[in-house]
């Protein structure tokens, strides 16, 4: 398996209000770097859709590291939260609906084919290319 780094972001001005997220990928020596943006979302659901468009730009199944400062999306991984959601019918330990369940089963279907590892990283702090997804996160609002 060809492995993979994608480091992730998603920002929101106002919650809800206009929305950017960014992924930047890394693979032998060679980056790419997807962004994109909506008029009316939350941070959590550019958070995840960062992650599912970065997944998703992979051409066949890679061992994936990804690196994200949004712990909605990394502890939902590392903590089982996803598995348990699907196993439950996408309903919470709280008795509520799964709160983006459209974008949580499309990264769940991207899980089943790629190996990923999550890695939850200090939002605004000294990791270089989450500060760069943040910034191409907040142009992408700028768009708007």
């Amino acid at each position: 398996m060809k492995t993979v780094e994608i480091y992730t972001d998603g920002a929101c001005s106002g919650n809800p209000g206009k929305g950017g997220w960014c992924a930047i990928l890394l693979c032998d020596g060679s980056e790419k770097v997807l962004s994109g943006g909506d008029n009316d979302t939350t941070n959590n659901r550019m958070e995840v859709y960062a992650a599912i468009a970065g997944l998703k730009a992979l051409k066949f199944a890679c061992e994936v590291t990804l690196y994200s400062d949004s712990a909605y999306l990394v502890n939902a991984i590392e903590n089982g939260w996803l598995y348990g959601w699907r196993k439950n019918g996408w309903v919470t330990s709280g008795k509520q609906s799964v709160k983006n369940r459209d974008l949580w089963e499309e990264l769940s279907a991207l899980l089943s084919v790629h190996k990923v590892t999550f890695i939850k990283v200090k939002g605004h702090a000294d990791n270089v290319n989450n500060n760069r997804c943040d910034k191409y996160a907040r142009a992408e609002i700028a768009k708007l």
